[in-house]
């Protein structure tokens, strides 16, 4: 990676980590607050500057940083004329949005807050248009939905913002899961899920039998996003947004992104009849039926929405012609449309700013009032129109002229004549948005007096409409060697010929273009009427169908839900097991299995008597669960004979753990009996259980069966690895802990934080059932009755005294041990768990716990944070994370003995799993204590006279 490739990552970077000022500099003040947000976008702007040379010259910069290249993911980078043309524009834009913003936005609105969600929309934006890795480009993707939601929703108290938010996020994000799809399905046919490898198998992709799905999949995503028909109709509820938003999303990045994608991916998935009739013909209707519906809107920025789908439409259309020179034109009229419609929008922002309205028919005369907003407006709406002179016409031109060489299911006038109505209908609407808005007589009715904005406002307009009249009259200076680059990044090979000039000669698009001209004027001034009409012509609304597709969408998952989530345990479990059980069953006949290798070892009479007392108390434990103690105390017998099953096979490290988590749970589930009935009601009718007796039989032969195929059969495992590389690699003799702390490290450091999480959550789960009705009701339960009044014998506390510092030593002995013997953190902390749970039993909660002196949420999180650390420890001797070191020590007159940075990350276990068990202890006692339960001061219950009433004022 050279500098450039170092260039091209700070790019991506600088939007992100930007976001991070705005919330902090806005207590400096609002223009403080505006200037910091600009640096991020001034610096990647800068930085994209100096890649400029190189792009124009023909190169590709590239940049890679390997995340999981198992996967096929890296932070893979690169930058070519389309990615110029597009990150040129996000940043560009992004900055004259940010100044723009400065002045519109209120002093109630929170301007932290927007420039953050737009620096965070910039980044995501920014990450598709310059990745090469397309799962990285999916992750962009579906941030932008998820950004782009910020922003349209950003006035929050407005119904309309939050539903077009809802609306923008829910199609668009449904697209890009089709589009993940058809991503995935690219990256097998060509082998490779780098965009560079994907464009040159152009020839493979076409030829593939997965193409057509591909191609449609990948379609949905970019419709979605671009707004295409019949997915246009989120884009004009997106304009609840402050105007700012909707002239950064609906000009240069949002709907662009689809736009973008159908570019980039031209080379391989365009040239077929497939991707000819479908884009083509979506981009066409898109085009027309944006531009008709846009004629009769009066709210201004509803006017340019539906305008944006329409030039989004052409666009659409122009790449599905698949023809070179129609991809050069899309290339341009990208650049055109960025210019006059991020322009048009922000004059619309300042007209509704100043007038105090949008409302078409409420304006008027502005001219006069505001003419320096008039002159910025008409320019750019002209240039919408195809005016000469102005960088639309330009592209409209090159447009109509594609149109009129395109045939379409063998019809040469189709396309022509279509193209050119929808020409027609842009002449109109742009024509309207003048006459309506700035000609005519004053008013004496607006609801706000009108003028002109403060510099700051009009200047990024102005700076966009002065690129619209220098791109109309210089063309080939001002845009060519951009149109140049981007136009043969996009079409992959040597660019056609074509002319970035004003006049072309006679040709038929000129009078395609004279007769849209025209036929739009003709449409203005029969636009009274027409509007009548089409008011009370009966049609379809595109919010009205999607909102009741919603709603059925909803009520049906409401009945599913309700059908399959009834609160009954039994249920989950039951839908759970049964589809393993068919799933294991489908591939089980499916197999190919071969004949057995081995035969069965003799089962000894200890191990069969020990078989036979599992197998009865398992059947108990199903029989007698509704008897509570009973079942608790026949699975801790169940429990016991599996940890024999353990020493039995040689697995010390397994029957360590499991006694000591069957030592511990038992006790706590005996403290949580303590506040439940002895008995459960019988819930399930007889149907019920011979439907859920028979699951678990089929569950149990498949597994069964599963295990004796394994039984009699030879077959290869990994743990010959382990056992050959624990003490090269691990620096330990105990396979197992090595595994745990160091090969599989982060499973384990998964489980702790799991575990921990647990603690925390049983924790809070208690706070809020003590703070409730419930904790109410134990209060009015008399747990004082049937209780012993030497609850804290005098032998069970000397024999926990004597005990306590014995378990100590030995939880530290199983500590230090267990690199190298059975043992480790993990059963370390257990063992100590169950002194200190002795130690609770025995003298009671407020005795034991008045002598701890960590509180156990504290010992969670440095438990949880010294493994991290320790994991994290390993990069800086350049190795993956929790890659273990380890060394030898000899320290006279000790002998020689191993240190390794395994016994931190134990460390952190132990700390985790004892503070973990004792919360959940504590969570318990709570309850007893809020119920009334007498608790001690003395060690012992042997002078009445000590015990104290502690009851919990939490909640009371």
């Amino acid at each position: 990676m050279n500098g450039g490739g170092n260039s091209l990552l700070l790019i991506a970077l600088l939007p992100f980590l930007g976001a991070l000022v705005p919330g902090l500099m806005i207590r400096a003040g609002r223009t403080a607050c505006a200037t910091f947000t600009a640096v991020p976008t001034i610096l990647a702007l800068i930085l994209l500057g100096g890649l400029v040379p190189s792009v124009l010259a023909g190169e590709t910069v590239q940049a890679e940083i390997a995340w999981l290249p198992q996967l096929g993911l890296s932070a893979s980078f690169f930058l070519d004329g389309l990615g110029l043309l597009f990150a040129g524009m996000i940043l560009g834009m992004g900055l004259l949005i940010t100044l723009y913003a400065r002045y519109y936005l209120s002093g109630d609105d929170p301007m932290g807050q927007f420039y953050t969600y737009l620096l965070l929309f910039q980044g995501a934006m920014l990450g598709i248009v310059i990745s090469d890795n397309i799962l990285l480009l999916l992750i962009f993707w579906e941030l932008t939905s998820l950004t782009s939601f910020l922003l349209i929703g950003y006035w929050k108290h407005l119904p309309e913002g939050r539903q077009g938010a809802r609306m923008a996020l829910a199609v668009t994000g449904a697209g890009g899961l089709a589009m993940i799809g058809g991503m995935l399905i690219l990256g097998q046919i060509a082998g490779s899920y780098e965009l560079t490898d994907i464009l040159s198998e152009g020839d493979a992709i076409r030829a593939s039998d997965w193409y057509l799905p591909a191609l449609i999949l990948i379609l949905i995503g970019a419709f979605a996003k671009s707004a295409q028909f019949p997915l246009h109709f989120w884009l004009p509820h997106a304009m609840a947004a402050p105007t700012p938003v909707s002239a950064y999303l609906h000009s240069a990045t949002m709907v662009k992104a689809g736009i973008f994608l159908m570019a980039r991916m031209w080379p391989v998935l365009s040239g077929t009849e497939a991707w000819f009739y479908i884009v083509s013909t979506t981009g066409l209707v898109t085009m027309v039926l944006g531009a008709l519906i846009a004629l009769f809107k009066d709210d201004l920025k509803a006017l340019l929405a539906y305008s944006t789908v329409s030039h989004l439409g052409l666009l659409t259309m122009l790449l599905g012609f698949g023809t070179k020179i129609a991809a050069v034109t899309a290339v341009f009229h990208v650049i055109n449309h960025f210019t006059f419609k991020a322009a048009l929008f922000m004059s619309a922002g300042i007209i509704d700013h100043e007038t105090g309205t949008r409302d078409i028919r409420r304006l008027g005369g502005l001219a006069r009032l505001m003419p320096v907003t008039a002159a910025l407006g008409a320019v750019t709406a002209l240039s919408m129109a195809g005016i000469p002179l102005l960088n639309g016409f330009l592209s409209k031109e090159m447009m109509l002229e594609e149109a009129a060489h395109t045939v379409w299911a063998g019809s040469h006038l189709a396309v022509p004549v279509v193209a050119t109505l929808g020409a027609l209908l842009s002449v109109a609407y742009s024509f309207r948005f003048v006459a309506h808005v700035f000609l005519g007589p004053e008013r004496d009715d607006y609801p706000s007096k009108p003028h002109d904005p403060p510099f700051g406002m009009w200047a990024p307009p102005a700076l966009l409409a002065l690129l619209v009249v220098l791109i109309g009259i210089l063309p080939a200076a001002v845009a060519g060697p951009l149109v140049a680059v981007a136009g043969g990044a996009v079409v992959g090979g040597e660019l056609p010929y074509y002319s970035l000039k004003i006049w072309h000669g006679i040709t038929p698009a000129l009078f395609m273009s004279i007769a849209a001209v025209a036929g739009g004027a003709v449409l203005l001034a029969l636009h009274r009427p027409l509007d009548r009409a089409w008011r009370a012509a009966p049609r379809p609304e595109a919010k009205a169908i999607f909102d009741a597709f919603v709603a059925r969408a909803v009520a049906l998952s409401g009945r599913i839900t309700t059908g399959l989530h009834n609160g009954a345990i039994s249920r989950y479990l039951a839908i759970f097991v049964l589809t393993t059980v068919a799933l294991g069953f489908l591939a089980w006949m499916g197999g190919d299995m071969s004949a057995p290798t081995r035969a069965l070892l003799p089962v000894p009479a200890v191990v069969g008597v020990g078989w036979v007392l599992l197998i009865v108390a398992t059947m108990l434990v199903v029989t007698m669960h509704r008897y509570r103690f009973l079942a608790l105390v026949l699975i801790g017998v169940v429990g016991l004979m599996v940890s024999s099953g353990f020493i039995y096979l040689s697995a010390p490290d397994l029957a360590l753990t499991q006694i000591s988590v069957e030592t511990v749970t038992i006790m706590l589930l005996l403290l949580a009996l303590h506040f439940m009935p002895k008995t459960t009601p019988r819930e399930s009718p007889v149907m019920l259980r011979v439907r859920d007796g028979a699951i678990a039989i089929a569950a149990g032969v498949g597994v069964a069966a599963l295990s004796m195929v394994f039984l009699l059969r030879d077959f290869s495992s990994i743990s010959q690895y382990f056992l050959a590389n624990s003490y090269e690699g691990g620096g330990g003799t105990n396979v197992v802990n090595v595994i745990l702390v160091d090969f599989r490290g982060y499973d384990t450091y998964g489980e702790i934080i799991v575990l921990g999480i647990a603690g925390l959550t049983i924790f809070a789960l208690m706070e809020t059932l003590l703070s409730g009705p419930a904790g109410r009701r134990l209060l009015n339960r008399d747990y004082s009755r049937d209780r012993s009044r030497d609850r804290h014998p005098l032998m069970m506390v000397v024999a926990t005294r004597a005990m306590m510092p014995i378990a100590a030593m030995v939880g530290v002995f199983i500590f230090l041990r267990g690199h190298n013997q059975p043992g480790g953190g993990f059963v370390a902390g257990l063992v100590m768990s169950i002194a200190l749970l002795m130690q609770y039993m025995a003298s009671g909660f407020a005795w034991t716990q008045a002598r701890q002196r960590i509180e156990y949420h504290a010992m969670i999180g440095i438990g949880v944070l010294v493994a991290g650390l320790t994991g994290a420890g390993a990069w800086f001797a350049g190795q993956p994370f929790l890659t273990s070191a380890f060394g030898y020590v000899h320290l006279p007159p000790i002998e020689e003995f191993e240190l390794a940075t395994a016994m931190l990350f134990d460390l952190g276990v132990f700390l985790t799993v004892l503070g973990a068990v004792m919360l959940m202890l504590y969570s318990l006692s709570r309850i007893a204590r809020r119920a009334g339960e007498t608790v001690n001061v003395e060690p012992m219950d042997y002078d009445p006279s000590k015990r104290v009433q502690a009851i919990e004022q939490e909640g009371s």
